[in-house]
């Protein structure tokens, strides 16, 4: 059970941090308005703190973790949101990162 909220953890905080950089960009660069910069700015913030209900301690595993999140969660989000289409390499890479973040988080340990 711990791995699946880990999970959701990172799910949520991913929505949070690109959710919020997506408005921040479409306020600035598509000029819809400092509403959207706002709301981008609270998102970015609220993601700051999904990262601290994480099981694990270690604050630099945390975030080496949910750099493998971003990436495939950035490119899902490009895909749905702006129909952006990744190829292969854009999802190998991805898959990459996401087993990185298993590895980090997840594998077994001694301590």
């Amino acid at each position: 059970m711990p791995i699946l909220r880990s999970v959701a953890l990172f799910v949520v905080a991913a929505l949070f941090e690109i959710g919020g950089a997506w408005l921040v960009w479409q306020g600035v660069r598509e000029h819809r308005g400092w509403l959207w910069i706002t709301g981008g700015v609270l998102a970015l913030g609220a993601y700051g703190f999904a990262a601290t209900f994480q099981p694990d301690a270690h604050f630099g595993r945390i975030l080496a973790a949910y750099g493998g999140v971003f990436v495939a969660g950035s490119l899902v989000w490009g895909a749905v949101a702006d129909g952006y289409r990744p190829d292969r390499w854009d999802v190998t890479g991805a898959l990459v990162c996401l087993a990185g973040m298993a590895l980090i988080m997840y594998a077994p340990r001694g301590n």
